[in-house]
């Protein structure tokens, strides 16, 4: 590339960037209008009707994939009623944080203590540390769970949060808190084995699942950079050293081990991706460098469509989900220092993702099938994954350095 057609891409690139800005800004929008409340694709249960599955587990599942895999947005018919999300607000609180820094904005500082205060005042009430759950049961193959049964996942990916604002903010009590939720996931059940130790998704027993165990050791990873925890470190490394372990040779990981999990996503590669490269980041670990290299480039030729379209499994595209199309923009983001051609990507999906999912009031739809588009807004699912993936783009456009490596002088 020469400089003249360097000087036109970051031309370009300036106008991608703006189209992102704009796009997020109408989310960010739409979410605030609502009061941070609006459907999750696993509500089913919220229902009323729910009295009419008498506690059976399989009635329970049948409710509650009616109304997610409905094209048409069944809830209103249901009495399901749009509701708060813990692990959207996190999402908010971490776009509010990287558009702070983006823009210089103080109006995001304030709207992230103002998430992160919530978030203090929502923790779950069933455990004394800090940690989060649904707003609502769950039930599926693995079983059933109920509303305040802490997750993993959330708790994790809220404590990022967390280190994120004590980051940014200085506030010390957000310290406090990442401490606390490390205690939680230290409590976890583990599965031992000879090649390292699996966290679980649950509190009530032992659940295994890749993608619970790297978030859960990428935030203790992190957290331990702050609070210099020898067990947080030494938790984190066998967490680490099982999944990486089990990963395929072709640099996938199944969902779970159990053969009933056997399938191989989008959206949970990508927390795969990110929660690796954050352990590797914090620890200075360089013995899963070759893992993460496999897994990225994995992910790089499955799941996606040459326009940019996000496929669901590495080897089907329907459903479009939202879930994928957020995650993937913001793990391309996250990679694209190491790999520029992953920002190309990553804007190819963002604006593919901008022109047919979102909404002229501003939300994005759930889901794209071939012949329709369920419209139902998702609070977490569609709108603060992809409010905070667009930051992060955003954020990844404005590292000039990016576009110039593939400048000739």
């Amino acid at each position: 590339m020469t400089f003249l057609e360097g000087i036109a891409l970051l031309n370009q690139v300036s106008i991608e960037r703006e189209t992102i800005r704009k796009s997020a800004k109408r989310v960010e929008r739409w979410v605030e209008e609502r009061d941070y409340r609006a459907y999750e694709p696993f509500d089913g249960l919220s229902s009323p009707f729910r009295l009419l599955t008498f506690g059976n587990l399989f009635l329970d599942r049948l409710l509650m994939q009616v109304v997610r895999q409905s094209p048409w947005n069944l809830r209103p018919l249901f009495g399901i009623k749009p509701l708060v999300s813990t692990k959207g607000r996190g999402y908010m609180v971490r776009g509010y944080l990287t558009m702070f820094g983006i823009t210089g904005d103080a109006s995001y500082k304030s709207r992230a203590r103002i998430c992160l205060d919530w978030l203090i005042e929502h923790k779950s009430p069933k455990f004394d540390e800090f940690s989060w759950a649904n707003h609502f049961d769950f039930a599926s193959r693995g079983g059933r769970y109920s509303k305040h049964e802490s997750i993993i996942v959330w708790t994790a990916l809220i404590g990022h949060a967390f280190l994120d604002g004590y980051s940014i903010l200085g506030d010390r009590r957000y310290l406090e808190i990442a401490d606390s939720v490390c205690r939680w996931i230290l409590n976890l059940p583990r599965e031992r084995t000879e090649s390292g130790t699996c966290l679980s998704y649950l509190m009530t027993e032992q659940s295994s699942i890749h993608t619970a165990n790297m978030l859960g050791a990428s935030f203790l990873a992190r957290a331990a950079m702050f609070n210099d925890s020898d067990e947080c470190r030494s938790v984190a490394a066998e967490a680490m050293k099982y999944s990486c372990t089990r990963q395929r040779p072709d640099g996938s990981w199944w969902y779970a081990e159990d053969p009933k999990y056997h399938w191989i996503d989008n959206f949970h590669t990508g927390y795969n991706l990110d929660s690796l490269k954050i352990y590797v980041e914090s620890t200075g670990d360089d013995n899963y460098r070759g893992e993460l290299e496999r897994g990225f480039r994995f992910f790089v030729e499955h799941f996606f469509e040459p326009d940019g379209c996000p496929r669901y499994y590495h080897n089907r595209t329907q459903p479009i989900d939202s879930q994928c199309a957020a995650q993937a923009i913001e793990t391309l983001a996250h990679f694209s220092e190491n790999y520029p051609s992953a920002l190309n990507l990553a804007l190819k999906v963002a604006n593919w993702w901008i022109r047919e999912m979102q909404d002229p009031s501003g939300y994005f739809y759930y889901r794209k099938y071939p012949l329709i588009k369920a419209k139902a807004p998702m609070l977490h699912w569609s709108q603060a994954v992809t409010y905070r993936a667009l930051a992060v783009l955003s954020e990844a456009l404005g590292n000039n350095e990016v576009i110039f490596e593939q400048v000739e002088i």
